[in-house]
């Protein structure tokens, strides 16, 4: 299960295209005057509602080319309502810092059931919770996006069942890393809007920066307002990966071997020759 079927791979990797299209293309687009005009308030406004139904839409088309090609059955979707609903709700339970607990499991899924399984579960989840009361705003499709990164590149990770409790240890390693790059990525979605102070240029984008400016002053931003926030995300997930982990992983294992089947013709399962 942890493959990843042509038509899904398609799916997840137009979905993607339109993610990052839509967290970079203000650097392209903005000019000096709307910046100046202080619009980081208003960031993505106008845009964020088309594109959180684009989203939307890729995540069905995911499920649906799931079953098609029978990477998942019914059982499997149940499964991933359950796990989606379960998550939005771990979302609410506010921990230290402002941690949140919404990584856990698109985590694990993400590396034991693969990346398409993943995406649809960091993705959906920030959506539902955003629903039941986290909030919506324009910065929703932009956290789904990345949510769903965080399970999609779970997948990445190969099977390390054969290190015994090294695995967890990576994997608490692994969810540590992605609660850094989760901050560094969702600061990008209205970085560009924010109007600089008065003389001060040195952590703000302006129009007309070249590539190596630009993340000089994304990393003087990142370093000055949320460093200290993602490294409480980063211990967060480790710590409940390294307590936790290993009872999820295998409850997660049980339910894949319990729910997934293989259609067998009944002339083979016979042992006569299919026609």
């Amino acid at each position: 299960m942890r493959r990843i079927g042509w038509m899904n791979a398609l799916i997840i990797l137009a979905a993607s295209a339109v993610g990052v299209t839509a967290f970079l293309y203000p650097f392209f687009t903005l000019s000096p005057d709307q910046q100046m005009a202080g619009l980081a308030a208003h960031a993505h406004a106008n845009d964020a509602p088309l594109v959180l139904i684009i989203l939307v839409v890729f995540c069905l088309g995911a499920i649906l080319a799931n079953l098609g090609s029978g990477q998942m059955n019914s059982k499997m979707v149940a499964v991933l309502g359950v796990l989606v609903a379960m998550n939005a709700v771990l979302r609410a339970i506010p921990g230290p810092g402002g941690f949140s607990a919404v990584f856990f499991l698109p985590i694990l899924c993400g590396y034991a059931y693969g990346g398409a399984f993943g995406f649809l579960l960091g993705a959906l989840s920030l959506l539902v919770s955003a629903l039941m009361g986290g909030g919506v705003g324009p910065w929703l499709p932009y956290q789904m996006f990345t949510a769903g990164w965080v399970g999609l590149t779970s997948a990445w990770i190969p099977d390390l069942r054969r290190l015994g409790r090294l695995e967890n240890i990576l994997l608490a390693v692994w969810g540590a890393v992605l609660g850094m790059i989760f901050g560094a990525i969702m600061n990008i979605w209205f970085w560009p809007f924010v109007m600089p102070p008065a003389g001060d240029t040195s952590m703000y984008w302006s129009a007309g920066l070249g590539l190596r400016e630009t993340l000089e002053r994304y990393a003087v931003f990142y370093v000055a307002t949320s460093l200290w926030w993602d490294l409480g995300r980063a211990g967060g997930n480790a710590l409940l990966i390294l307590l936790f982990g290993p009872a999820v992983l295998k409850v997660l294992r049980r339910f894949q071997a319990r729910f997934r089947f293989h259609i067998v013709p009944a002339v083979e399962h016979a042992g006569m020759e299919p026609r």
